[in-house]
């Protein structure tokens, strides 16, 4: 490659490092290719020829999102390998809920510098969540912003697009009384309240890497960075042997915003089952003197996911996903109220 400009360097971007950064990826990128991806990287857009094959009217289905200040636990521990699950974990995890197939994903990485190492430990995770997800990584973009963002600290964020055919796509009006709420377990945190978990737990003035007693003994940077987990493969074996009513990925707003997402006006969730709180919840919980119910309003509390199914479909709905390797358990039903969520008086 000749291509250099010293005054853009004095200037303080590096398009050398931008090629090396390209070159270092290329090997996490191959990683996710599928059959139906088209050309390579290097191109001004990627291009995927999708197997419609049984899909009579395809929907495309886009999401798009990024991985929030959770990035500043990357800043202060030097660990930048996970974040990109995060990322592509935000996008593909919503689109299932349409009921679509992830088909490819793009990132967008801005930094104040570009250190190739760092961009290929971000772009590393992000092929690794899209290996998880079953879709290809068909391009992105590394923009070096000197002065807009401090020389140790980046964003990324990512888009994804998957495709469902027409009669097939999940809807609201399936979702009626009585359908049973199948939870699925989250990994912790995800990507989520992360400004209030670092106002609570002054991430910034503390040490990130010393085992914490009520964590089981591990850091909290380790329980902080660990990365959303990706639903996509069981939900669509699970799509495949059972009618799902409805989806609601648990992020932003914990249950009480997400779970009614999924369901008509006039309808709502009882939550009747306890959980099984991961432990980090708990800590945050009492470090911040919060409320339990703001706790179920911010975060996911141990649910990554919930499947709404008719009753008659929930033990083949439980047996299927725990043969994918899940661990899911019945949360609640779907029930007539204008509150959203209520739950049991035991349980809040």
């Amino acid at each position: 490659m000749k291509s250099h400009s010293e005054s853009y360097k004095q200037a303080g971007v590096d398009i050398t490092a931008g090629y090396k950064s390209v070159e270092l990826m290329k090997q996490h990128i191959a990683r996710t290719k599928t059959v139906e991806v088209l050309g390579g990287i290097g191109g001004f857009g990627g291009m995927c020829m999708p197997d419609l094959t049984g899909i009579s009217q395809p929907v495309l289905v886009s999401g798009t999102d990024g991985v929030g200040t959770k990035l500043k636990i990357a800043f202060l521990t030097g660990k930048h390998d996970t974040v990109g699950i995060d990322c592509v974990a935000m996008c593909v995890n919503d689109i299932i809920c349409a009921g679509a197939r992830p088909l490819f994903f793009l990132d967008y990485i801005a930094c104040g510098k570009n250190f190739p190492e760092r961009i290929e430990s971000l772009v590393k995770g992000v092929a690794d969540g899209c290996v998880m997800s079953g879709c290809a990584l068909v391009g992105g973009e590394t923009a070096e912003m000197p002065g807009f963002y401090a020389v140790d600290e980046y964003d990324i964020a990512g888009f994804a697009v998957g495709v469902v055919d027409k009669d097939k796509m999940l809807n609201k009006s399936d979702v009626v009384c009585g359908c049973k709420l199948i939870a699925l377990p989250s990994s912790g945190v995800h990507s989520n309240g992360f400004s209030l978990i670092r106002k609570v737990l002054d991430v910034e003035n503390r040490d990130l890497s010393l085992p914490i007693a009520e964590l089981g003994g591990k850091s909290l940077g380790e329980e902080l960075l660990t990365p959303t987990r990706i639903y996509v493969k069981p939900i669509l074996e699970l799509l495949k042997q059972v009618k799902i009513c409805g989806i609601s990925h648990i992020t932003g707003g914990g249950f009480f915003e997400n779970i009614p997402r999924c369901m008509e006006n006039g309808l709502g969730a009882r939550i009747y089952r306890g959980l099984d709180i991961p432990p980090i919840f708990d800590y945050i919980r009492k470090c911040g003197d919060i409320s339990l119910r703001d706790m179920y309003n911010t975060f996911n509390m141990g649910v990554g996911m919930v499947i709404a199914v008719r009753p008659e479909d929930e033990d083949k709905s439980l047996r299927v996903l725990s043969d994918c390797g899940e661990k899911p358990f019945v949360l609640g039903e779907v029930v007539s109220t204008d509150e959203g969520v209520i739950f049991d008086d035991a349980l809040l």
